[in-house]
């Protein structure tokens, strides 16, 4: 994990001497702190991380999380009670003056609280450096990533076997999510959805009491969490015989993400993917039925943030990024279709990493 730690102090413009991640309770818990740490295992409430320029970590635990963290390569700093803690940070401190938070996660409360009890240090934000470090991830990551991606398939896979008529969508949720765990999964990445009919026009909709019904679509939106790393895939089944409207809809979305898929490559900037996508659905019957942007980067967050496909995104693409790939058309009352993908920015174009059928599988 040095080499992550030096890399966020690189990648900041500014010079700070130590940085501080503090975790509160759930969930206001940094994924940073997992991600200097490596910490597969451990929930890590109240505790800290100190990074250091050269790579060193000081991990600032509760006794409860004393035996989880001596799998990091950090030096482990235990506290009893949070008075002890405050005098292990200032410990572990010493001569820094500059020091960095996450603003991005930090809470409030805590900062006030850390500006009390550390009265002369001066503070401010480093989580560009967070963010900029992240969105390149490295091969130990990258192999996390494909795993979870592999067991969201293996389930994505298995859904037109659990169908059933009068199945209702709470049920299938509760299938997917123990398919996940059944295959290798820590958990779910996210609250699965599993819409049914005219609920699939709704992006966010989660699951509900609906019951499916003949001739209706079927869209499954879920993610498998491996050692803290997510996919995040969707697809969309008709129950039944699809009529020629959903066909044509069907289609549109899956043309609209070969556009991007045939886009993507290291050197463009992050918007030109979206604005050829939308595009492309926007010269379609279904003009103005996309209302959400093309993807968003994935990682240790579902959205990892730092890189979305989206219309203001000017970042430039690099290798090594992932993202999703997700057009849609939704019609309210009658229903939505998405085709959601994982994939890995490469120089000359993509590696797709979720792998199950793309096809409009009538069930």
């Amino acid at each position: 994990m040095e080499k992550r730690v030096k890399k966020i102090f690189n990648n900041l413009q500014k010079h700070i001497d130590a940085i501080i991640i503090k975790n509160s309770s759930e969930p206001f818990v940094d994924t940073n702190f997992f991600y200097v740490t490596g910490l597969e295992q451990g929930l890590f409430e109240g505790s800290s991380a100190v990074l250091f320029p050269d790579g060193r970590i000081d991990l600032l635990v509760s006794e409860l999380e004393s035996e989880s963290a001596k799998k990091a390569n950090a030096n482990v700093m235990v506290y009893k009670k949070s008075n002890d803690f405050y005098e292990l940070l200032k410990q572990s401190l010493g001569s820094s003056k500059k020091i960095g938070l996450n603003f991005g996660s930090i809470l409030f409360l805590d900062y006030l609280r850390l500006q009390k009890n550390l009265p002369n240090k001066d503070f401010s934000d480093a989580s560009s450096g967070f963010v900029k470090t992240r969105v390149i991830k490295d091969e130990d990551e990258l192999k996390k990533i494909r795993e979870a991606a592999k067991i969201a398939d293996i389930v994505m896979e298995k859904i037109p076997e659990i169908m059933r008529d009068g199945i209702h969508e709470y049920e299938l949720a509760a299938e997917i999510n123990y398919l996940l765990q059944k295959n290798g999964a820590d958990k779910p990445a996210f609250d699965t959805i599993s819409s049914f009919g005219k609920n699939s026009a709704e992006p966010h909709y989660s699951h509900g009491a609906a019951r499916i019904a003949k001739g209706g679509f079927v869209l499954c939106d879920f993610g498998a969490c491996f050692k803290r790393y997510n996919s995040d895939t969707t697809r969309t089944f008709v129950f039944g015989s699809a009529n020629e409207k959903q066909k044509k809809m069907y289609k549109t979305v899956l043309d609209a993400q070969k556009v991007g898929f045939e886009k993507i490559k290291a050197g463009i900037e992050a918007h030109v993917v979206h604005d050829e996508v939308d595009a492309f659905i926007a010269s379609s019957e279904f003009r103005g039925h996309f209302i959400h942007s093309t993807g968003h980067s994935l990682g240790l967050s579902v959205h990892d943030g730092g890189v979305g496909f989206n219309s203001d995104d000017k970042i430039i693409l690099k290798e090594n990024m992932v993202l999703t790939v997700e057009p849609g058309v939704y019609i309210p009352g009658f229903g939505g279709v998405r085709i959601e993908d994982d994939i890995l920015v490469k120089n000359d174009g993509i590696d797709i990493l979720t792998k199950s059928s793309r096809e409009l599988i009538e069930i």
